[in-house]
């Protein structure tokens, strides 16, 4: 199961991003192309999750998957600090496929964003409707992670791309004792996904080897594996690249931890166990 997928349709409603600076990803990406990249993978399903900020790609992503048995759950976006949040919110879980949310706080420069007060009733809100928490984060965001996680205890969160380590410069610092630090939150779990755009161009996978046994040290069964395709095509690998290297850089698991990391803990997160 992929814990971490994207649709977007090129002047889309909301959709911006990628543009031509990404030739590779900047073209439409639609159930079809998802379908035709993984041909021949025993795929159990996907979480599709939001690229742009903005309700119109959400609506556009909920309506574009209601019927498709692939897509298991929506990870959408809203507008966290307006007023009318709380009700945004009820509206979208009462959509089947909606199961969480996430605010795109890479791209916001303040780093402790998310500990505003003017947040609290959004994240209110998440709580009554059982919705969970995507953090697309930067290393810099650890630290106030931690102090967000603390203060809503039965948030559901998740680690995206395992907050982007610098592994193009091949550091682990920070990095390595944040990450560490957070994983002592019971509601925090994190993906073992975009890692490979985090190097630089032609970086072996191999290079990621120490952070991806750090995430899984970390972590352990509150990992889960996602593609975060088709971004992934810009680091010049095909879905099933990012499957194989991370097999071998995850090493010698057993069936059962195997069978964790590769869907049951992206089930049990999501709520679809």
């Amino acid at each position: 199961m992929d814990s971490h997928q994207h649709f977007w349709r090129i002047g889309g409603p909301g959709q911006a991003w990628p543009d031509a600076d990404w030739p590779l990803i900047h073209r439409d990406f639609l159930p079809d192309d998802l379908r035709a990249a993984t041909a021949g993978l025993d795929l159990a399903g996907t979480i599709l999750v939001q690229s742009q900020p903005d309700d119109r790609d959400t609506d556009w992503m909920l309506d574009l998957v209601a019927d498709d048995p692939l897509v298991l759950g929506v990870v959408g976006w809203v507008a966290m600090e307006a007023a009318d949040a709380p009700a945004r919110i009820a509206q979208l879980a009462a959509r089947p496929k909606c199961i969480g949310l996430r605010p795109m706080l890479q791209s916001i420069e303040a780093s402790d964003w998310i500990l505003r007060a003017d947040l609290a009733p959004a994240i209110e809100a998440m709580l009554a409707h059982g919705l969970r928490f995507d953090a697309l984060v930067q290393p810099r965001h650890l630290p106030v992670l931690a102090r967000f996680a603390q203060r809503w205890p039965d948030l559901p969160i998740v680690i995206d791309h395992g907050a982007k380590p610098p592994a193009a410069d091949q550091l682990l610092d920070p990095w390595r004792d944040d990450l560490a630090a957070l994983a002592r939150c019971p509601n925090i779990w994190c993906k073992l996904s975009g890692l490979r755009t985090e190097q630089a161009p032609g970086q072996a996978a191999d290079a990621l080897a120490p952070y991806v046994a750090h995430i899984l040290a970390c972590f352990g069964d509150r990992t889960m594996w996602g593609s975060d395709w088709p971004v992934l095509l810009h680091a010049g690998d095909a879905y099933r690249d990012w499957i194989d290297d991370a097999v071998r850089l995850a090493g010698d698991l057993d069936a059962t931890r195997s069978a964790r990391l590769f869907e049951g803990a992206a089930r049990a997160f999501y709520g679809l166990a």
